[in-house]
């Protein structure tokens, strides 16, 4: 079995590096205004700056840019907070759920505004088939596309000739979405319907189990929220357990698919970078300080679960999976879910062993780096992309550049806030969990397991990830209030100081190469970028992580579990 399941491990990696410049060289033309193959949709295109009233020939500032962005988000987290409170009064409900309460619909509007997906509810029993389609697909679209408008923004500013412009983010929205996500989306929902999943608008069927119990099987429109979920990083699942539920994930094709599209984009956007420098060899060194980044935290992950178990003697750690998917197959999700700011899982995060688990919670708090979600992850790797520029330049004692730009001060106080807020965010909301009794009595676990549940809760929130570590009921005020708040920090306290950066440097000159120029486009550039990565999160989360899943390590040797 684990033969089979590494021959498939060895396919996605191949698969992932195959398609990364294909899609990567065809996203660039789509943000450069080649169309190619889609021309046909360029009058739909056309007519949607017309109903909005756009001019797409109108470059913005950063500030014009940003405050759209800001605007653009908000106005959809109020619809979809409103639709969650009417959805009773609405159509295409056939259970006759009720508006949801208040402050969960605050949380899942949130939530699903900046890409973050987390769910403190049960899908299938508590929001319509209007409110799946019409709130959140439509949120996991234009959150999507928003990150990706940001990080083309970010590109332009660092590329371009001097200028005070960055783009137009009302164009770089609608082409991400029309040429890019929708296309995709739709191939994947029509392979995944092919594989079973479910797409209708039926009630729950009624059925009459083997051992002669009545079960309700749920239904709806799943396939088509499936596709995008995955393509846009979003990982909000149609079902409560997720892509573990048959109806999301019913088959090895349809993990396999699943698994490969989280990394898609996200991995294929480097590329995309790299052509709209100028400069592909630089968008090739971000790729493999991800990869390699990637490929580490797996294996760990992959040896974690497969080692004995101290207590039980069992060869493999099965517990918390599905058999059909394996312990590698499992493994192998979540470790793409965490990196890539995700958050769907086919296997509960906290039946994982500790290192696991501890792997999978450092990917987010690197801050969502290692491919990232689509667009975030790369305007976040770029932050640390500066970081190790101004480091590599007090090194060899220049003024540090980057595509021969030179970044100052300005740049690096905005790239180190893009850090700071995050993981302020996520150490001190955790903390004040940690003394309020009402979060406390939250975990499901005591020791440092139940640390770990929280500070896992906070880190995916602020990380925008959405992936839930299990185990903590987070459906309580305390956690909907503030996992929120951390949303919001987590989403624009990277894309306003990215936006900032990206007209800074817009403005500036590229000075030709010197001889006391710092490559960076070359294997030692990546590795130093990963040592910089690595650094900047131990240096910040290891107190909390040997607190957590560390101790718990060291104690499952001896025999103790919580």
């Amino acid at each position: 079995m684990f033969v089979t399941e590494g021959v498939q491990a060895l396919l996605y990696f191949g698969l992932l590096i195959a398609v990364v410049p294909l899609l990567g060289r065809y996203m660039a033309n789509v943000y450069c205004g080649q169309i190619g193959w889609l021309a046909w949709l360029a009058p739909v295109e056309q007519s949607i700056y017309r109903l909005g009233g756009v001019d797409p020939a109108a470059a913005m500032t950063w500030r014009g840019y940003a405050l759209a962005v800001v605007v653009f988000n908000l106005l959809g987290f109020a619809l979809l907070f409103l639709l969650q409170l009417l959805q009773g009064l609405l159509p295409l409900n056939p259970a006759r759920l009720p508006g949801m309460e208040p402050l969960l619909a605050f949380n899942t509007a949130t939530s699903f505004a900046t890409n973050t997906n987390w769910q403190a509810y049960a899908g299938e029993t508590t929001l319509s088939y209007l409110t799946q389609m019409a709130g959140l697909t439509v949120q996991n679209f234009a959150s999507a596309a928003t990150g990706m408008a940001v990080a083309v923004a970010l590109a332009r500013g660092l590329a371009s000739r001097p200028a005070h412009t960055i783009g137009n983010f009302w164009v770089d929205l609608v082409r991400s979405i029309l040429y890019i996500l929708l296309p995709l989306s739709i191939v994947l929902a029509l392979l995944l319907v092919s594989q079973g999943v479910v797409q209708n608008f039926a009630p729950a069927a009624p059925v009459v189990t083997l051992a002669g119990e009545s079960q309700l099987l749920p239904q709806g429109p799943a396939a088509s929220q499936i596709a995008i979920k995955q393509l846009g990083t979003n990982g909000g699942g149609f079902f409560n357990v997720n892509s573990a539920h048959p109806y999301e994930n019913p088959t090895p094709l349809s993990n396999f698919l699943q698994m490969a599209a989280i990394l898609l984009i996200p991995a294929a956007l480097t590329c995309t970078f790299g052509r709209l420098v100028g400069a592909t060899r630089q968008g090739w060194a971000i790729f493999a300080a991800m990869l390699l980044l990637f490929v580490l935290g797996c294996g760990l992950m992959v040896w974690a679960e497969l080692a004995p178990n101290p207590i039980t003697g069992a060869a493999a750690n099965l517990e918390g999976k599905e058999v059909r998917i394996g312990v590698i197959g499992s493994v192998l999700w979540g470790a793409a879910t965490t990196a890539a700011s995700n958050g769907s899982v086919n296997a509960m995060l906290s039946s994982f062993n500790p290192l696991a688990g501890g792997m999978a919670l450092l990917y987010i708090l690197l801050g969502e780096v290692v491919f990232g979600g689509v667009g975030a992850g790369l305007y976040g790797m770029l932050m640390f992309v500066l970081l190790t520029v101004f480091i590599a330049g007090l090194l060899v004692g220049r003024t540090p550049e980057y595509l021969g730009k030179k970044v100052e001060s300005r740049e690096v106080k905005m790239a180190f806030l893009t850090i700071l807020l995050p993981s302020g965010a996520i150490l001190l909301l955790a903390a004040l969990a940690a003394v309020t009794p009402a979060a406390l009595a939250s975990r499901a676990n005591l020791g440092p397991h139940g640390l770990t549940e929280m500070l896992y809760a906070f880190a995916s929130g602020a990380g925008n990830n959405g992936s839930a570590f299990a185990g903590l009921n987070a459906n309580t005020p305390f956690y909907n209030l503030w996992i929120g708040v951390a949303m919001w920090l987590g989403r624009f306290g990277v894309i306003l100081p990215a936006l900032a950066i990206a007209g800074s440097m817009a403005g500036k000159t590229a000075a030709p190469p010197s001889a006391g120029t710092f490559p960076t486009d070359g294997p030692l550039f990546a590795l130093l970028l990963v040592a910089v990565i690595v650094v900047v999160g131990a240096l910040t989360f290891f107190p909390a992580l040997t607190l957590g899943p560390l101790v718990e390590h060291l104690l499952l040797q001896s025999g103790r579990v919580f």
